[in-house]
């Protein structure tokens, strides 16, 4: 244990632990303003921005200081170490750094995407001079492309080298490098090498001025308008911790959340880009009942009444749960069937597989399983269920030819069902298929209810490393669409509004593989991979 000094305030170190200038005046509640440094890159110090006055502690409980400025994001934190962070000496540091940017920055902020969030803009007005001391210069606004997913303005570049460091310490691809010296150095990419890697939108989020821009998102939206709301990727089983941001009902980007559990600081432009089918015109929108050879359609408040008689008038019931439905929302339907049929069969839904799982340097991986939760819907399916049923098992059992009622939950991106699957459908009586796309298997249905997608629901997904993150809804599903959980909470003639938590907390108490989320879910999740070694 050892004690650091930041500003008058002693914090405690833990054992073993290695803190620099910056982290250690976090924990004590004091920002240290930063360009180059991050906590995910190497350090390189030279922004300069950081500097503090730093010394050192006697056992005497003298302070002997260092009589220059250091860069906190290069000094070690250590037991005796002192720092001062807001004396004349560093505030007029901070000032002439700032000063120095801004000569060559072209002030352009009402027509850059970063204003609103820019590190410069905000360390102007908090460590800035009042006043201008030198005049205005004319910019160029020179712009190239750096790839498929990422624009580089130049003259707004600060020269921190995030983007940099990030290509060839986490994505490990090293398009990016520093071309000529001095005050014409310049972001670059080798000829005929673009930036293309999985993760190159992170540089976008890395870079704290607007050098650099996402081309999906150039000049769609001001930030302050929007609201950002923290969820849960679903492109893949990795489950990276992020942030969706929407404005209006209409989700325009997401970012990565930090989570040192699963995804770091990062995310991948399979899951940052892969938004299309929310706002996808063909969408499904209107809940129908087949009529003969027609459909018609049905308002939501008659629906749970007609599917609760339909499947109730049944001899054998089945419910298919897609991976892509949260815990809570798995744990609802499988409840509802087994009430409706104490033997009712309950399998997994298709789990898409695409290549095999890509690692990255730093550990980062994308998965080639592409669905949020299949280990949660596996759990509840196994221990409600008293035996697990693949698709392809389920398949099987359904050729059997016994199963007059079956429940199908989609909600896949893309085509997930062939003509010839579908067709094995042809002896269920009663077919209800709930999904964002119409598919063979959605023309054979009896019941035809659109369902929403991953930033229109709330509840939780266990990853492929059991690890189970909760969340809450970013926007309003279109008009015409019904929740899932909304709609199997009605089934279950539960009142009040569908409270994904409370589910939760009763799955917790009901099915062991849960039991450690029966209480309140912090930010980065819990763990229910415990459980899972003990076979309980």
């Amino acid at each position: 244990m050892g004690t650091v000094t930041v500003d008058g305030q002693e914090i405690e170190l833990h054992e073993g632990e290695r803190l620099n200038g910056i982290e250690a005046a976090a924990r004590a509640g004091v920002e240290i303003p930063h360009y180059c440094w991050h906590a995910g890159l190497s350090v390189v110090a030279s922004c300069r921005m950081c500097l503090v006055e730093s010394g050192r502690k006697t056992p005497e409980g003298d302070v002997q200081m260092i009589p220059k400025l250091v860069p906190a994001c290069q000094t070690p934190a250590t037991d005796g170490t002192v720092f001062v962070t807001k004396s004349e000496k560093v505030v007029n540091a901070r000032a002439m750094v700032e000063e120095d940017l801004l000569i060559r920055h072209p002030v352009d902020c009402p027509i850059c995407d970063k204003a609103g969030e820019c590190h410069l803009q905000d360390y102007h007005f908090e460590h800035g001079r009042d006043q201008r001391r030198a005049d205005i210069k004319p910019f160029t606004s020179r712009r190239r492309e750096l790839g498929d997913t990422v624009t580089l303005f130049v003259d707004r570049c600060v020269m921190c080298t995030r983007c940099v460091r990030f290509t060839r310490e986490i994505s490990g691809t090293s398009e990016l490098f520093v071309a000529n010296r001095g005050a014409h150095e310049e972001i670059e990419v080798f000829p005929g090498f673009p930036l293309d890697n999985k993760m190159s939108g992170n540089v976008v989020d890395l870079c704290p001025v607007g050098a650099l821009g996402d081309r999906d998102f150039l000049y769609q939206q001001r930030v302050w308008f929007m609201k950002a709301h923290d969820n849960v990727c679903t492109g893949c089983s990795t489950g990276c911790a992020i942030k969706v941001e929407e404005n209006q009902d209409h989700v325009y980007r997401v970012k990565p959340r930090e989570n040192p559990h699963v995804n770091q600081w990062w995310m991948c432009d399979e899951g940052r880009y892969g938004l299309s089918h929310i706002h996808d015109p063909r969408r499904l929108t209107e809940p129908k009942r087949r009529d003969g050879d027609e459909f018609v359609n049905i308002q939501w408040t008659e629906l749970p009444g007609q599917l609760d008689a339909s499947l109730r008038s049944a001899t054998r019931v089945a419910a298919v749960l897609s991976p892509h439905l949260t815990v809570e929302e798995a744990y609802l339907l499988a409840t509802y069937v087994r009430q409706v049929d104490a033997d009712a069969v309950l399998a997994v839904g298709p789990v898409p597989v695409q290549g095999e799982d890509e690692s990255f340097p730093n550990g980062f991986t994308i998965r080639a399983e592409k669905c949020p939760n299949r280990n949660g819907v596996e759990a509840i399916v196994s221990q409600l269920g008293g035996t697990f049923l693949a698709w392809e098992d389920f398949l099987v059992r359904l050729d059997q030819g016994d199963l007059d009622a079956v429940w199908i939950t989609g909600g896949y991106k893309s085509d997930w069902i062939d003509d010839a699957t579908a067709a094995r459908f042809s002896s269920v009586a009663t077919l209800i298929v709930q999904d964002l796309f119409a598919s063979p298997l959605w023309q054979r249905a009896t019941y035809q209810l659109p369902g929403a997608s991953f930033a229109e629901r709330e509840g939780s997904y266990v990853n492929h490393a059991d690890r189970l993150q909760s969340f809450r809804w970013a926007v309003r599903p279109p008009a015409g669409v019904m929740v899932e959980g909304q709609l199997y909470w009605r089934l279950l003639e539960r009142t009040g509004l569908y409270d994904a938590r409370a589910v939760l907390a009763e799955a917790a108490r009901a099915l062991a593989y849960f039991s450690v989320a029966g209480g309140e879910i912090p930010e980065h999740g819990v763990d229910l991979k415990a459980n899972q070694m003990a076979g309980v």
